[in-house]
């Protein structure tokens, strides 16, 4: 009989990021897990799921930092029901701006930034108030809305005004009528922290409207009246949000979530990289550097996956202490010379297994799970 003691056990750290639409980060990596110990069961797996602040910041975080879920009510980009959580972890909340926020709440056919509103997140970062956070980290990414947190402002106190000083309507292109906010927020003096990895200023060609609002549903036309709503709304909060930054249209990060990392920022709150912050919380740097191989992956792995999102963090990481990176993925675009360059040893596509892609949609985590098995088979002594 085989003594486990004789074999050199690989040790396998596996930090996917979430496959958009189909598996969260946490249910990857149990899925990446399970197959890679049906082929080495005496390999020594190391799960450590990520977010750069996105859908499954929160979710992500509750599988490392200690601390307890709190299910809140709350209202989805539209005003319809929807349930939040929160994770209290001491002094600190950590709230996820998609839990309210979200692009994968509506239908396609329901998605226009020109209505859609922050103010279900308000109501979230309202209870960790009221749950007695010293420190709100707000996970931002993944919006469906482009309001500059507006909706978010008004559930905490401060509430936008028109010129007749009436509530502006929730919404991006309503902003453009917002002569005066009526209010400060309450936050109870807790310290606001936005966790994004999208430097994005809130206007401009490159800002929230321009860049991520077609994503959301925006013709060209209402990416135009978006861009200068926000616009017209930096102008009140720099004029009537004491402590408000001055130049917040133009501040790195404004731009993400369609703007609520302006609100964040206007509200005296700091930036912060999510995925930074999900890594040193994780202690996924601790894990890598005993690591003999690094898997990593995400919904669609492509060229813009190498442009500060969460693999190719993993995988400059895994570089630089000469580690093999597997990249899995539901679709792999990337080209394989800038994948190398970045630090991708291989990657590999559900779509391309047995099944094609119409399998990996049905059955992402049973599709994963194989592929993952006879990687182990490969990469295993």
């Amino acid at each position: 009989m085989c003594d486990p003691a004789d074999f050199a056990f690989v040790r396998v750290v596996i930090c996917p990021d979430k496959f958009a639409g189909t598996l969260t980060a946490v249910e990857a990596a149990r899925a990446v897990a399970a197959g890679w110990a049906s082929a080495a069961p005496f390999d020594d797996l190391r799960q450590r799921p990520l977010s750069d602040g996105g859908p499954g910041f929160v979710s992500v975080l509750a599988e490392a930092v200690p601390g307890r879920l709190v299910s809140v009510p709350t209202v989805d980009p539209l005003g319809r029901p929807v349930v939040g959580t929160l994770l209290i972890a001491g002094p600190t909340a950590y709230v996820e701006s998609a839990d309210a926020c979200g692009l994968h709440l509506l239908d396609p056919s329901e998605r226009d930034p020109s209505v859609t509103t922050s103010y279900g997140l308000g109501a979230l970062v309202a209870t960790a108030v009221e749950h007695g956070a010293r420190e709100i980290v707000v996970g931002l990414g993944g919006s469906a809305t482009n309001d500059g947190g507006a909706g978010l402002l008004a559930a905490l106190g401060a509430t936008p005004l028109d010129a007749a000083g009436y509530a502006v309507p929730y919404g991006g292109a309503a902003l453009l009528g917002c002569a005066s906010l009526d209010g400060v927020p309450r936050v109870r003096d807790a310290t606001l922290v936005a966790a994004t990895d999208v430097d994005a200023p809130l206007t401009g060609l490159y800002g929230a409207s321009a860049v991520f609002g077609p994503q959301k549903g925006a013709t060209r036309e209402q990416v135009l009246r978006l861009d200068a709503a926000l616009d017209r709304f930096a102008t009140v909060l720099e004029r009537d949000l004491p402590g408000c930054p001055p130049g917040l249209a133009a501040l790195p990060g404004a731009g993400a979530a369609g703007g609520i990392g302006a609100a964040l920022l206007a509200m005296g709150g700091r930036r912060e990289s999510g995925i930074g912050l999900v890594r040193r919380l994780t202690d996924l740097d601790a894990a890598l550097d005993e690591a003999d191989v690094v898997i990593t992956g995400e919904g669609m792995f492509d060229d813009q996956s190498l442009r500060g999102k969460v693999v190719a963090g993993v995988a400059e990481a895994a570089r630089d202490r000469g580690v093999p990176c597997l990249v899995l993925a539901g679709q792999v675009e990337a080209g394989r010379r800038g994948a190398l360059a970045a630090g991708v040893t291989e990657s590999h596509a559900l779509a391309d297994q047995p099944g094609g892609l119409a399998a990996a949609l049905a059955r992402p985590a049973e599709v994963l799970h194989d592929l993952s098995a006879r990687l182990a088979r490969q990469w295993s002594r």
